[in-house]
């Protein structure tokens, strides 16, 4: 049978450590223990997400701006559709506010979203689970030093949860180095100017195996992106990726996207970048620079990815139950791949 073209399978075939009742209670165990460690180290309080907000406010994320949202029309609600959220990047800013965190606090949410533009492979699920996280910061700390130290932070986080998997399951053995390693979109370009943005993350992952990739969403000195970003919520200068090496797909995995949130001035600058000026007239972008909003910094962290890297499996798909393709489906089983 032809593999499907987006499936990577393991060099040499493919034996996962944990079966799927042992797995079941592997992914509860680690989401236990790196919520717990999160909070700690970030000052956040868990809080009730929706899953559902109300079409045209602005509210909902909509990414690189080119995938759909799921909508529909409410039985009892006339005048607008309703959107599954696509991550809740903006929810999260105003949460805080309307909440009353303070400087220095902040709240995570373990969020589910619907992609239905996912091209789907080992990494990519039409179904996103994330813990969806978000802080209070001063405006003097709107910087590159804020930034690295929540990094180190989460970091951290990852790796005592590494630890704790090892110690539930002696075969998960720690492949995380001590520090993660920084380096922007453009050093990287420098770097391997002839190959692609997944080429060159794939290349400085393998070499340090934990790095945060920082400056995504501008255009770089060659005229192209390293990938895209939405205007409206991370401040191009201050954001980033944290990139593991996996060397059982040997490939990068993006665990997760954060940044420093945009003020007022980087709003209007990016939103110009992007030809988007028409969203100053949203609930949301009005509110922001009508100053009502906290200036914040916050991301988002795959919970099915890290589960997948830290128990060393080969696919998203053991690890969450999600809809896949028939080729897929056929393809993984014939290969000892489980997906739920």
């Amino acid at each position: 049978m032809k593999i499907p073209k987006t499936l990577v399978i393991p060099r040499g075939g493919y034996k996962p450590i944990l079966n799927v009742m042992n797995t079941e209670i592997a992914v509860n165990e680690l989401k236990k223990h790196f919520e717990a460690r999160l909070s700690e180290n970030l000052n956040l309080i868990k809080v009730s997400p929706p899953l559902l907000v109300s079409e045209g406010n602005g509210i909902n994320d909509n990414l690189s701006g080119s995938e759909r949202v799921v909508s529909f029309d409410a039985l009892d609600i006339k005048d607008h559709q309703i959107e599954i959220v696509q991550s809740l990047a903006k929810w999260k800013r105003v949460a805080l506010g309307r909440y009353g965190f303070t400087i220095g606090e902040g709240l995570y949410t373990n969020m589910n979203a619907v992609r239905r533009d996912e091209v789907l492979d080992n990494l990519h699920s039409m179904y996103v689970d994330q813990w969806d996280w978000e802080k209070i910061i001063s405006k003097d700390q709107r910087n590159l030093k804020t930034l690295k130290a929540e990094v180190r932070n989460i970091y951290q986080a990852m790796k005592s949860t590494e630890k704790h998997m090892y110690e539930f399951h002696p075969a998960l053995k720690p492949v995380l180095p001590e520090d993660i390693y920084f380096i922007t979109a453009q050093e990287l370009e420098d770097l391997y100017p002839h190959l692609t943005p997944k080429e060159r993350e794939d290349s400085v992952s393998k070499e340090y195996g934990a790095v945060f990739l920082m400056q995504i969403g501008g255009a770089l000195r060659s005229g192209t992106k390293h990938d895209s970003r939405s205007p409206d919520y991370d401040d191009w200068s201050f954001n980033g990726d944290i990139l593991f090496w996996s060397p059982l797909l040997e490939r990068s995995i993006e665990i997760s996207s954060m940044g420093i949130r945009v003020d007022e001035n980087t709003l209007l600058k990016q939103l110009k970048l992007e030809n988007n000026e028409e969203r100053i007239l949203l609930e949301f972008h009005k509110s922001l620079l009508n100053g009502e909003l906290p200036y914040t910094l916050g991301g988002g962290i795959g919970q099915s990815r890290l589960c997948m890297f830290l128990l060393k499996k080969a696919h998203i798909g053991e690890v969450q139950a999600s809809v896949w393709n028939v080729e897929i489906l056929r393809y993984c089983q014939e290969n000892n791949i489980n997906l739920l």
